[in-house]
């Protein structure tokens, strides 16, 4: 979940587990909840040699755009899942 300043992050595994991280962010827009496949979002912050990155979001239903600010060749995009 985004939120203005907060991104609640939360995980569940096919065993029922569950773990959830809050965290302060730059982020003034209305509240979104999205689903990503944590391969995928690992995948980018592995690659990622910089502690900023900027995720553009459209909605729930589009993909992410993950990039770099003082990179400009970095860009990922990382498509949803359905919640």
């Amino acid at each position: 979940m985004v939120a203005p300043n907060m991104l609640r992050i939360s995980c569940t595994n096919n065993e029922q587990e569950e773990a959830q991280e809050e965290m302060e962010i730059a982020y003034g827009g209305e509240a979104l909840d999205i689903g990503f496949n944590i391969m995928y979002l690992l995948d980018v912050l592995n690659n990622v040699h910089s502690e900023d990155v900027e995720c553009a979001f459209g909605d729930a239903n589009s993909s992410m755009l993950v990039t770099v600010p003082d990179n400009r060749e970095f860009r990922y995009v990382v498509m949803p899942m359905r919640i």
